[in-house]
């Protein structure tokens, strides 16, 4: 077995195709193929249904996804360590965010933090809260930035970069416009644009009505925060949402304070207490910390 057959099956997975990974991987994709269907032979198992259209993981495919990934981890550690003693500073660092992360400049950081480790790779995706900490644990990620809801489970580390209020929000015209702060249960005859039911937003928001001694219904679940803005500011529905989101220009909405209790919504950064971070990813975890939010909206330190 070779490492770079673990290398091409894990770009596979992660692109969705040997056409992708080929060209992610910058090599013809027969080289893919061939190394696929060899490390295939040697574990006596098929790990990819293909089809004409993408491919698939098998059982066993699912199973050697997750031993690879944290192989390939420790071999980036490896390099990361090696780097460091020999005072190179090169390295990877995946990282995952929610949409809604307004107060924080994560470009700006990021930004920062390339300046400084040049030699350092990002990568970014986004995501909701679920996702990002399966992520975590599955090695597919480093670093996470998400809600600090309740219920993370116990090998997610954590620390906080901001901390946000959600609010109501009701269309211009709507009947409850013209009030100041709002209870859910003075919405819960009106349909409820939010995130999936997987999402911290939505726990948030059950929460909220289950405190108010009543139900909700959410007849749109968005892909992301400004959909809930906009079809809210269209009359579709109400909505629970982050005041950073609602406060730069776009589709106008009326923002309604939680009553009778405010709602605050920390967001954090996530890492997997396990899996020990190389110097690239110490580094640039050390580095979001740092500046991390106040309350009054500056960065700390």
């Amino acid at each position: 077995m070779e490492l770079r057959q673990l290398v091409y099956f894990e770009a596979v997975v992660r692109h969705g195709g040997f056409t992708r990974a080929a060209q992610a991987l910058r090599i013809a994709q027969p080289a893919v193929s061939a190394q696929i269907a060899k490390l295939e032979r040697e574990l006596d198992a098929p790990l990819l249904y293909r089809t004409t259209r993408r491919v698939l993981l098998t059982d066993a495919g699912e199973l050697v996804l997750g031993r690879v990934r944290r192989i390939l981890a420790e071999m980036d550690g490896l390099r990361d360590d090696t780097a460091e003693l020999t005072g190179a500073s090169g390295g990877r660092v995946w990282i995952g965010s929610i949409q809604a992360i307004d107060p924080f400049d994560l470009a700006g950081a990021l930004a920062q933090f390339r300046r400084d480790r040049p030699a350092v790779t990002l990568e970014l995706r986004t995501g909701g809260t679920a996702e990002l900490v399966a992520a975590l644990h599955a090695a597919e990620l480093d670093l996470a930035i998400a809600p600090l809801v309740h219920g993370l489970p116990d090998r997610i580390a954590t620390g906080v970069l901001f901390d946000d209020e959600l609010v109501l929000i009701t269309a211009p015209g709507h009947r409850m416009a013209g009030r100041g702060a709002l209870a859910v249960s003075d919405l819960a005859e009106d349909p409820f644009a939010c995130l999936s039911a997987r999402s911290g937003l939505r726990r948030l928001l059950d929460r909220a009505a289950e405190q108010a001694a009543t139900t909700v219904s959410v007849a749109f679940e968005c892909s992301g925060p400004h959909q809930i803005r906009e079809l809210v500011a269209h009359g579709l529905g109400v909505g629970l949402i982050a005041r950073s989101v609602v406060q730069p220009p776009g589709p106008a909405v009326t923002t309604h304070a939680v009553s009778p209790e405010p709602i605050r919504r920390p967001v954090g950064l996530l890492w997997h207490r396990d899996r020990p971070p190389g110097p690239a990813v110490l580094a640039c975890r050390e580095h979001l910390l740092r500046r991390a939010v106040t309350a009054a909206g500056d960065p700390v330190g």
